[in-house]
């Protein structure tokens, strides 16, 4: 398992490094499989002292899984805390759903390689979600500056283009800081 720290308008200091090892270390547990865990540490300037420090960590699997969360607080260290039993809930959740399928195509034990749910009081039925609504547009070459203006005239969180720049479609997206985000597939 390969473990990537990054602090963003923050140093990282040992202690802090070392706190991070020990709490995401802990996620291996509940995960066997995983590959990758990156952590992203960064202090950002808000009016409010609360949403300060921010802790954000992706994980990854063999099976290619991506489950991602993030927490703000005044205290790092607690914000580290709140993340990782943000994933640990998304972990219980994540493996739940696996073995009611498992279950559901016949099967009467746990996926091969996994160990046995945490406890049993996550049995609770969740009902899948499906799509509800589809949707079809045209698509429009355009630069990514006039994609944000687009989306910021229809109020949207999000917007579809084809980016003429690299010649495929990607998303525009607003993050929670007021930035925006580009997905570009490869």
């Amino acid at each position: 398992m390969e473990l990537l720290i990054n602090g963003r308008n923050l140093k990282v200091t040992q202690r802090l490094e070392n706190y991070v090892e020990k709490k995401a270390g802990r996620l291996d547990r509940y995960m066997p499989n995983l590959t990758q865990i990156h952590v992203d540490l960064s202090e950002e300037k808000t009016r409010s002292a609360v949403h300060r420090q921010v802790a954000q960590i992706t994980i990854r699997d063999d099976r290619g899984t991506i489950l991602r969360a993030e927490e703000r607080n005044s205290d790092m260290f607690a914000a580290i805390d709140a993340v990782v039993d943000k994933l640990h809930r998304q972990i219980k959740r994540y493996r739940g759903k696996r073995q009611r399928k498992w279950r559901k195509m016949g099967g009467e034990e746990p996926i091969i390689g996994e160990p046995l749910p945490l406890d049993d009081t996550f049995e609770e039925e969740e009902q899948e979600p499906t799509i509800v609504r589809y949707k079809r547009f045209p698509v429009h070459p355009m630069p990514a500056e006039e994609a944000i203006e687009q989306m910021e005239l229809l109020g949207h969180d999000f917007f579809v283009f084809f980016n003429p720049d690299d010649e495929g479609i990607n998303v525009l997206y607003k993050r929670q800081d007021g930035n925006y985000g580009l997905l570009q597939p490869e």
